[in-house]
């Protein structure tokens, strides 16, 4: 039986962008059905996934202006960022499952191969928006913020779980409305629809890092709030910072005392 571990390798390693959606979609499948063994058993986790050779990665400073607010061109580069975010979180939930998920739960692993799904789900509506507009994924630079956090955290399940889902996935959750509502206003009613299926899943994604997170702090007896805050002043490169989605938030089981105080945490880079 083809073991978790030699199922989330095989998904990491596929570089093309639609390969990569397709073979998460297809293992997330094939746990569910039970054709997959709760194993470690296999090849080590990568220390990157493959990517195609399309976009060019650059520093986030390199980055370009998207355009002009409203412009076909800021339309296409902002869907294409969406784009890549999603491409990258269905990597960071693979790695989430095959690097911690044989010594978890079966439940750990059911929900990370589901948001692996559904993150593949969400890079493909964005793909198709973006060939409706005449492009592709990969038109366009985009930069490699996102896994460098999988890097700084690739040693530790809290860690993790502190920083992708509950730090960077609830950005999501603050960013997404304003979104919306600017698409809304343009009459794209075709690209909101894609952002609110969007915001809809990222708040279980976020509840699921959360849970997860409770349950390790329960066990080694931590106070989560506490344990959450000292995790991300150590590892995150940054600070977080407002405006925040209260209402979200709290859905996913991040309350204000969580995060309120992290806008003046010094940057793990200047330590």
């Amino acid at each position: 039986m083809e073991t978790l571990r030699a199922g989330t390798v095989a998904v990491l390693l596929t570089a093309e962008a639609d390969a990569k959606a397709s073979a998460a979609r297809s293992l997330a499948a094939r746990w569910a059905a039970g054709a997959i063994a709760l194993s470690a058993d296999g090849p080590e986790m990568p220390d990157r996934p493959a990517r195609p050779p399309r976009p060019e990665l650059l520093p986030p400073g390199a980055m370009p202006r998207r355009g002009k607010a409203g412009s076909a061109r800021a339309r296409f580069a902002l869907l294409h960022a969406l784009a890549h975010i999603e491409l990258n979180a269905i990597d960071l939930a693979i790695d989430m499952a095959g690097r911690w998920g044989p010594a978890m739960p079966p439940a750990f692993t059911t929900d990370w191969l589901r948001i692996a799904d559904e993150e593949a789900q969400h890079f493909t509506l964005l793909e198709g928006l973006l060939a409706d507009s005449g492009g592709r994924y990969g038109d366009l630079p985009a930069h490699d913020g996102l896994w460098e956090a999988a890097e700084a955290t690739a040693h530790d399940l809290e860690a993790r779980l502190a920083i992708v889902p509950q730090v960077l996935e609830a950005r999501g959750l603050d960013v997404t409305p304003a979104m919306i509502e600017r698409f809304d206003a343009l009459g794209d009613t075709a690209a909101a629809d894609v952002l609110r299926r969007i915001l809809t899943d990222e708040i279980t994604h976020v509840e699921a890092g959360n849970r997860w997170f409770r349950k390790l702090c329960a066990e080694s007896v931590s106070e989560p709030g506490e344990r959450f805050r000292s995790l991300v002043a150590t590892h995150f490169r940054g600070a977080v910072k407002p405006p925040f989605n209260v209402s979200a938030r709290r859905q996913a089981g991040l309350t204000m005392d969580w995060y309120s105080s992290l806008g003046l945490a010094v940057p793990a880079s200047k330590r």
